[in-house]
């Protein structure tokens, strides 16, 4: 795993408040990277020292294999939970500004903020204030200033959370066309089934510590309870005498579950032998939203 972001026993504190505690994760290159936790977690104070707006109090943040420092600011993008536009300026004036302080050209930021604009079917927007706009449309331009510059990172924190379901998805395309471009993703949210939908590796943290990290299938897979569904056609035969735990879920489908040391092979087996019709069978993997709550109660 190439690792564009790695994050070494991190640690901050604002007063009295440890915020984070001892966090330790890597971030792949290329990849969506889900930054996972309940609302005070301490999600936005890491995503902050990735983005060098605050530093570590101990620990070390690494951008592809050196000390992160102020350098990298113009390859990383970042996206606010708190929306930060300057509502009396014009959209085109308002992305350039904010891609020269990256360190565009005036000339390459109109031509890339115009593209920008196009693609979000924004082009008539050019010269309406911000103030103007939808919070929808302030969205997607505010998406638009994080990632004009080309940044080979770009930061999203909770970047869906006010947003319609079309506007959701426009920015979900474009986040996974730009994964497709080899830029890195990191999501932070509380939105599982976003998470879920569109990330490959995740880290949970709760109460300013990560509790779990790993590749998202990996994850689901070590949660696995030994539950399975069944669905057959035909008569079916009882299994009292047997180590299995069979509940009827509706006509032609039951809930499986095994005791240690049986196996799906086994069960089906007895089935078989039996005479019973098997339509289909699998595993009952816990989604993310459900793992999710039980690690943080």
């Amino acid at each position: 795993m190439e690792r564009l972001v790695e994050v070494r026993g991190v640690s901050k504190r604002y007063g009295d408040k440890l915020a984070v505690d001892q966090v330790s994760f890597c971030a792949p290159a290329g990849q969506i990277f889900g930054l996972l936790g309940p609302n005070g977690a301490g999600k936005t104070s890491i995503i902050r020292m990735i983005t060098t707006i605050t530093q570590p109090d101990s620990g070390q943040i690494f951008f592809d294999g050196q000390p992160l420092s102020d350098r990298h600011q113009s390859l990383i993008g970042y996206l606010p939970e708190e929306r930060g536009l300057y509502k009396k300026m014009y959209v085109g004036e308002h992305l350039i500004y904010l891609a020269r302080l990256k360190g565009m050209s005036k000339a390459n930021a109109q031509q890339a903020a115009g593209l920008w604009l196009e693609k979000f079917k924004l082009s008539d927007r050019w010269s309406q204030r911000i103030e103007e706009l939808s919070k929808g449309l302030q969205q997607q331009v505010q998406f638009i200033a994080t990632v004009l510059h080309q940044p080979r990172l770009i930061m999203l924190d909770e970047p869906f959370s006010g947003l319609d379901p079309v506007n959701t998805g426009k920015i979900k395309e474009e986040i996974l066309a730009l994964r497709q471009q080899g830029v890195s993703v990191i999501l932070s949210t509380h939105r599982m089934e976003q998470v879920e939908a569109i990330c490959q590796r995740i880290a949970l943290i709760h109460q300013g510590r990560n509790v779990l990290e790993g590749e998202l299938e990996q994850v689901r897979n070590q949660f696995q309870q030994h539950r399975y569904r069944l669905k057959y056609t035909g008569p079916w035969i009882g299994m009292q005498d047997t180590p299995y735990s069979c509940t009827e879920l509706g006509p032609g489908e039951m809930a499986v579950s095994f005791p240690p040391g049986h196996t799906p092979n086994d069960f089906l087996a007895c089935l078989l032998a039996a005479g019973v019709s098997i339509r289909s069978f699998e595993a009952e993997i816990p989604s993310l939203n459900d793992i999710f709550i039980s690690l943080v109660q």
